[in-house]
């Protein structure tokens, strides 16, 4: 029994050492995941694990989760790595790859009402964010005049901003590229004004079965390839 115990684990080990278990937020939306069933079927992070796993001579394997329990879950060891983050934007321990790719964050404007020309222009008017986001640079600014207008995901933003219930709503780049190539037509808007750029990053679990030196490998060759640019370019 011992026997068939042990020779159970080394499989189990075997074939966890041919994955890259990658953790996703099961709450997102396009671009970033499309869920259907419960399994992850498109967006910037299957494309992402997909890319990496391939580069590692590995198998991808998607972990949903809801945002509240990546955190956890990630630390425990639950999966290898999760990505398109920032070290700011996650609390807890974990181990940071080298950039995977760089995007801007952007205050989009409706055409019904001015532009705004400097983001001091909105202190007390409500601004469309991301429940569970934080905002950094809006709040060192504007402080407790920063009025968010919280919904549950970048859709649900998008939708308020056509309907008029917010003009103003803060959105990365490449998903308001991606909603607005979608949109027929596409939504009305100013030029947007940008807020920050940043670099997103792999947070990877301690407790995971890839070195953080494999990540940052895997990383570098796509880079080099051309297969992170073009991944970003298929949803822009």
């Amino acid at each position: 029994m011992r026997c068939i115990l042990l020779l159970m684990a080394c499989l189990l080990g075997v074939a966890r050492s041919a994955e890259l278990v990658v953790m996703v937020d099961s709450t997102a939306n396009m671009p970033m995941a499309r869920v259907e069933d419960g399994r992850l079927v498109d967006g910037v992070h299957k494309d992402i694990g997909e890319i990496l796993a391939r580069h590692m001579g590995r198998r991808a394997r998607f972990v949903m989760l809801p945002r509240k329990r990546l955190e956890r879950a990630l630390q425990n060891g639950e999966a290898d790595l999760l990505c398109a983050y920032m070290p700011e934007w996650l609390g807890g321990d974990y181990l940071w790859s080298r950039v995977v790719f760089t995007t801007e964050e952007v205050l989009v404007t409706d055409a019904s009402v001015p532009p705004v020309r400097a983001l001091g222009e909105l202190r007390g008017r409500p601004v469309g964010t991301i429940l569970g986001y934080f905002h950094p640079e809006m709040e060192a600014l504007l402080g407790k005049d920063f009025v968010r207008d919280n919904a549950p995901n970048m859709e649900s933003n998008m939708a308020k901003l056509g309907r008029g219930r917010v003009h103003h709503i803060l959105i990365t780049r490449v998903v308001l590229d991606y909603y607005q190539r979608l949109r027929q037509p596409p939504l009305l808007i100013h030029p947007p004004l940008p807020v920050m750029s940043f670099a997103t990053r792999c947070a990877v679990s301690r407790k995971g079965h890839v070195a953080l030196r494999e990540i940052d490998q895997a990383i570098g060759r796509a880079a080099r390839d051309g297969s992170l640019a073009a991944m970003l370019t298929r949803f822009r």
